[in-house]
Formats: C-alpha cells, sequence, structure tokens
C-alpha cells in the first residue's frame, strides 16, 4: 500500500510541475512569488540595424524622425527645441520689421506735416518718455525708422537661414546616426609604448621603438 502510495505522489507531482514549467514559484514568508522566465528576443529584433536612407528620408517629411527612427529618442529634445527657438526669433523679428516699416512709410507719406495722433504708426512706436523732436526731429526720426526696418529684416533673414541650417543637421545627423548605429565603441583602448630588439638583414641586433594602440 505504501509503494502505491508513493507512485500516486511522484505523479502528482510531475502533474503540477509541467503546469508550472513556464514559471517558477518561490515561497518566502508565506508569499508565493512566481517569476517569470527571461524576455527572448527574435533573432530579427537582435539584428535590427536602421536604414540610413529611410532615416534621411523620415527626416526630411517630419524633422526629428528619423531619430525616432533610430531610436535616439534623447536627441528630439534638442532638435525640437532649435526649431521652437529659431521659429520665436523669426516671429518676433518679423513683427518688429513690419511694425518700424509701417512707421517708415507713414512718416514718408506725412513728411512735412507730421500729425499728433497718439495712434498714428510713426507716435505708436515712439520709446517711452521720447518725442520726435528729442530724436532728431522729422529727418532724424526717420533714419531711425529707417534703419530699425533693415535691421529687423535682416535679423528675421537670418533666423530662417539658422532654421534651414538646423532642418538640414537633423537630417545629416539621423543619416550619420544609422550609419554608425553598430559602430563598436569598445572601452579597451590602450596605448602602449615599448622597446624591441630585432636583427636586420646582415644579422645585427637592432633596437627600435614600438608604439601599439589597441582600440
Amino acid at each position: 500500500m505504501k509503494k502505491i502510495l508513493t507512485i500516486l505522489l511522484l505523479f502528482a507531482t510531475a502533474a503540477a510541475y509541467a503546469q508550472t514549467a513556464d514559471s517558477t514559484a518561490v515561497r518566502s514568508n508565506d508569499t508565493l512569488v512566481v517569476v517569470e522566465p527571461p524576455l527572448v528576443l527574435s533573432a530579427a529584433e537582435l539584428t535590427w540595424k536602421p536604414d540610413p536612407l529611410k532615416s534621411v528620408w523620415l527626416g526630411v517629411i517630419v524633422p526629428g524622425l528619423g531619430q525616432i527612427y533610430n531610436r535616439s529618442y534623447w536627441k528630439l529634445p534638442i532638435v525640437y527645441g532649435g526649431f521652437m527657438g529659431c521659429g520665436f526669433a523669426i516671429a518676433w523679428n518679423d513683427e518688429k520689421y513690419n511694425a518700424y516699416k509701417e512707421a517708415y512709410r507713414d512718416i514718408v507719406q506725412d513728411a512735412g506735416h507730421l500729425s499728433t495722433n497718439p495712434l498714428k504708426s510713426y507716435n505708436a512706436i515712439l520709446p517711452e518718455g521720447y518725442t520726435i523732436e528729442r530724436l532728431g526731429g522729422e529727418s532724424g526720426y526717420t533714419s531711425i525708422l529707417q534703419d530699425k526696418q533693415n535691421t529687423y529684416r535682416r535679423y528675421r533673414d537670418i533666423s530662417i537661414v539658422v532654421a534651414v541650417v538646423v532642418y538640414a543637421l537633423s537630417i545629416i545627423d539621423a543619416y550619420v546616426d544609422a550609419q554608425l548605429f553598430d559602430f563598436d565603441i569598445s572601452e579597451d583602448l590602450s596605448l602602449n609604448i615599448e622597446p624591441q630588439l630585432y636583427l636586420d638583414s646582415e644579422q645585427r641586433r637592432s633596437a627600435e621603438l614600438k608604439l601599439a594602440i589597441r582600440f
């Protein structure tokens, strides 16, 4: 009878083990902790490498999409931060340019009989506490408005150029990052300099300095 009970116990143990083959149960302090088996990655996931041309085209269509495709997510704040800064600079300088452009146009049209209306563009743009007479009169103020107009137009154009450069750099970065995705950067970089003896063609001993770089 004892042999039969022992055999039945072995079968029950084997069945329980088969049901829990995919996970391991550990009991500690009356608490059952289930340890899941490690995640197994497929061969395609282990050998994945971004396509440089695809990353370039994605970056051309949507700035920053190439970095997302390359899984370089940490670069996104840099890319979009650059675009946001350029966008703000373009908008702010364009607003100033249009304001001084309108003031310059109006003061040229009203030359000789300037209006005292504070809502007039060349009066509204005056710095607080200043008057046209304090800024050199009509001719001097007209020159100031023209200079300011040209200055902010130049700043706006420079901001546009910088935005184009940021756009181009984001594309170049996506391409280079994809090309160097699997580049091995080893920490075992060493420089060894040591003397070495050798025999020349006439069997005479000579000395040389050997330089070895390991990377």
